[in-house]
């Protein structure tokens, strides 16, 4: 990933609104939501909430899809596993399972986050 493409992401979520929204997606991955109903769970606006997704959408961290006459928000999973592998490609000199280990996270979390296999 380039910083260019990592600074607009990272600009993106530092909105309270927008980083809400994207971790509902992320939650309601792979299916996503339609935005009526990101606007009802988290009560914001649809006004406001049309604006942020647009802005999230832009950013490439979310896809939008027309069904009928609503649109559905789907989180982009493989952006966001690669802006976190971007935080942490120089962890501990480049061997971030020392990083990992070190701090009780176990090396394969990412991997689990969105195993479809969890119950």
């Amino acid at each position: 990933m380039e910083t260019k493409t990592a600074t607009t992401i990272f600009e993106v979520l530092t909105s309270e609104a927008r980083l809400s929204i994207f971790r509902l997606l992320v939650k309601y991955a792979p299916g996503g939501l339609v935005a009526g109903e990101i606007a009802r769970m988290l009560d914001i606006p649809k006004t406001n909430l049309s604006f942020h997704l647009k802005t999230i959408v832009h950013s490439g961290l979310a896809s939008m899809e027309r069904v009928g006459r609503n649109t559905r928000y789907r989180a982009n999973i493989p952006l966001m596993l690669e802006a976190i592998a971007f935080l942490t490609a120089e962890c501990c000199s480049g061997n971030p399972d020392q990083c990992l280990t070190g701090s009780g996270i176990a090396p394969g979390f990412l991997l689990a986050c969105c195993d479809d296999k969890k119950p």
